[in-house]
């Protein structure tokens, strides 16, 4: 997957974007993409941002999903679609899913936090359940002008130790992670929320955040497998 990304931001690529950098520091929780150190290299890039899988990595289909949490239609995506996704191909093994960052913070001016707040989750390994809980709640805190006290408190509900968790908020912590999982994106040609890529035998295909388009997509790549194509 490191190969297949840089391969496909070379040919995405005009040149390296700024993302539009802000620093915060002092304490207090960092809302908006930073300046990361190398991150106008290609392959330093791509191993700065990381993804979080669910499924089995051995699997021979990727869905890679480029969202936002503070995204109406990434909310219907991860509310409405996803869950079909995971019965259909994930749990059956026939794909794993992947998912990357990409907050568009001039749009959804939590978003960026949100994506740290999940994960803060993850270093008390419940990330999954915490990104589900961001998006089942979003119409709860988007509009919040300081959701640090909501998103501690989801913590809390999940069994989270709550101080770890808002010590970890109200920090930089894990924001290079998301500033370069948002420049891969733009890297990749991302251009929207949610983009949803699907990779077999090193060939990526954008299609439909729809549970019907990836269903036949991913259908159709299985039985040309199967069939020896």
């Amino acid at each position: 997957m490191k190969r297949l990304y840089i391969v496909l931001a070379v040919v995405a690529a005009v040149g390296i974007g700024a993302v539009g950098y802000s620093v915060s520091s002092g304490g207090s929780a960092v809302t908006a993409p930073i300046a990361v150190d190398g991150i106008d290299d290609l392959e330093r890039l791509v191993e700065l941002a990381q993804g979080v899988t669910k499924g089995d990595e051995n699997a021979p289909v990727t869905i890679i999903e480029f969202g936002d949490f503070q995204c109406p239609a990434c909310q219907q995506f991860a509310t409405q679609h996803k869950p079909q996704v995971e019965l259909a191909f994930v749990e059956s093994g026939k794909a794993k899913f992947v998912y990357y960052d990409w907050p568009i913070t001039t749009a959804h001016p939590n978003s960026f936090l949100a994506a740290r707040a999940s994960r803060c989750a993850a270093d008390q390994n419940r990330y999954w359940e915490y990104h589900d809980n961001l998006y089942r709640n979003q119409v709860r805190w988007a509009a919040s002008t300081s959701p640090v006290g909501t998103f501690v408190d989801y913590a809390g509900t999940l069994g989270l130790d709550e101080g770890a968790f808002e010590d970890c908020l109200n920090s930089d912590e894990h924001a290079a992670l998301v500033s370069a999982n948002l420049e891969l994106g733009n890297q990749l040609g991302v251009g929207g929320t949610p983009t949803i890529l699907i990779e077999h035998n090193g060939t990526v295909r954008q299609v439909g955040y729809d549970f019907a388009s990836i269903q036949e997509y991913i259908d159709g790549l299985l039985a040309g497998s199967a069939d020896g194509a």
